[in-house]
């Protein structure tokens, strides 16, 4: 069974899923960000690719994003990074990128890759779900990996219930229809839209993500879906330690899920 699908199964409290890009604020830094979040309690991590062009995130992210390149990541260095990882990581991870990085690496191959070093599924906000359907789905299958797709307070009931039959895994709830990072809490016209898309009775869980930066918002969230997903917040504190300290990792996972922490 893939984590993902597992970790649905097995986990009666909201999942905290956590985002980073790879390869910052240090090129070497993807694997003890891996292994401080999961010690830190966090139940499914969320490795961004970084790309020259992330429509979907915001400010914070794309500087994240543009650092990593610079710092010379690539998606063959992000593989070689994770070669070895599910000697040490036992939680579920995603990768989140662009079409355009994937297809330049090889739709398979890239597919073949993730299965070899243990990746669970891929996040691709620009992927159209008609050619995922048609030209990728039976790769994805093959190889085990779940293509996740994300919903917003635009998309229609139609396009949500094919989507919700197309997936497997969770949806992505887009918060709103801005870009990462930019939302300043949880509205009471996005409460309406958790609502409107609670009462579709939905086959698969849900994640909410979009403006979840602390205790407060990532539990409104999960009061209307499966768990939240936070990226921002959590770039914003490794560019403050400069780097994945182990310390503030396990801080911050502990103050989200509003857990006592013990020295």
């Amino acid at each position: 069974m893939n984590r993902i699908t597992q970790l649905f199964q097995e986990k009666s409290e909201p999942v905290l899923n956590v985002y980073f890009t790879a390869g910052f604020p240090q090129l070497n830094d993807t694997v003890p960000t891996l292994l401080a979040l999961q010690e830190a309690g966090a139940d499914l991590i969320e490795i961004g690719i970084p790309y020259s062009d992330p429509v979907a995130d915001g400010e914070t992210i794309q500087k994240s994003n543009q650092k990593a390149l610079d710092n010379g990541m690539t998606l063959k260095t992000l593989f070689n990074q994770l070669s070895s990882i599910r000697q040490q990581v036992q939680i579920p991870i995603l990768l989140m990128g662009y079409v355009n990085p994937v297809i330049q690496y090889g739709v398979e191959a890239f597919c073949q890759k993730c299965a070899e070093v243990g990746v669970d599924g891929v996040i691709l906000p620009d992927m159209p779900i008609d050619v995922y359907d048609y030209e990728y789905k039976k790769t994805f299958d093959q190889y085990g990996l779940l293509n996740i797709f994300l919903i917003t307070p635009q998309t229609s009931e139609a396009r949500i219930r094919q989507i919700d039959q197309l997936s497997s895994g969770f949806i992505y709830m887009v918060s709103s229809a801005s870009t990462t990072g930019s939302q300043k809490g949880i509205t009471e016209e996005t409460k309406a839209y958790f609502s409107r898309v609670n009462d579709l009775h939905l086959q698969n869980p849900r994640l909410i993500g979009f403006g979840i930066k602390d205790a407060e918002t990532f539990q409104t969230a999960c009061q209307y879906a499966d768990g939240a997903i936070i990226g921002s917040e959590f770039i914003r504190l490794l560019e403050k330690s400069s780097g994945p300290d182990k310390d503030a990792i396990r801080h911050f996972v502990k103050s989200i899920k509003e857990e006592e922490v013990f020295q």
